[in-house]
């Protein structure tokens, strides 16, 4: 009998640590948000200029992969969550040229909007299927990272050559790869393989920002002059 209590109360307490891992993951992501707003308000506001082309996009490569070795380096301390947070500002920033395209627009605001909106509904349906769903997503993970392996050498490629059409199938890539990323990552926290919410909400950060800048990129190639 003492070994079924132990045992009740073993599962009991994984359940509630994994619980609370997802609340404080959901409650840090929504917090990061503020920065990433703050950093690309600033951007559009003031202009700031920012490296492009293919120098630009390895020194952009750098600094994030900075933030993120710093963050996993101190994902169990305060510190963890301060340079998240500054990671998110920067991410913020980098949104710049984007949004300045986009409200270059007649309607901008409204393709930001949609793209924010789609977003948002993406989220929400894979982090509930996740939830929800008895099916085991744990081996999509190194199919997942292949896949953004591709992406990040095609983007490069396409800096050089700058096909339209090679950027329509990235985007599109990319939208599908992060969404099914969301389901690893929020399946991840719930069957206890991630228990430390600073790199669960720094995986799902980088999910949601993906997935928002590629549907913004879609829809500005439909964004009216006029």
């Amino acid at each position: 009998m003492s070994n079924l209590q132990n045992t009740y109360e073993w599962g009991h307490s994984s359940a509630v640590t994994r619980h609370n891992v997802l609340r404080n993951t959901y409650w840090l992501l929504a917090l990061s948000m503020i920065p990433t707003v703050l950093g690309a308000a600033l951007g559009v506001m003031m202009h700031i200029p920012l490296p492009r082309g293919f120098l630009g996009a390895i020194l952009f490569l750098g600094v994030a992969y900075g933030f993120i070795w710093g963050i996993e380096k101190n994902k169990n301390s305060g510190v963890g969550v301060a340079l998240l947070l500054g990671f998110t500002f920067m991410m913020g920033l980098m949104l710049t040229p984007l949004l300045q395209r986009t409200l270059g627009f007649s309607n901008g605001g409204q393709l930001i909007m949609m793209a924010f909106g789609g977003t948002s509904a993406v989220f929400g349906v894979m982090a509930t299927v996740a939830t929800v769903s008895k099916r085991d997503f744990s081996n999509m993970g190194k199919w997942l990272f292949a896949g953004v392996l591709v992406l990040i050498a095609a983007s490069l490629l396409n800096v050089f050559f700058q096909m339209p059409a090679l950027y329509i199938v990235i985007s599109v890539m990319a939208i599908a790869i992060f969404s099914a990323y969301i389901l690893y990552d929020v399946q991840q926290i719930i069957n206890g393989g991630e228990t430390n919410y600073i790199s669960a909400t720094l995986a799902l950060y980088l999910d949601v920002y993906n997935i928002f800048t590629n549907l913004l990129s879609l829809l500005g190639m439909g964004g009216s002059r006029d």
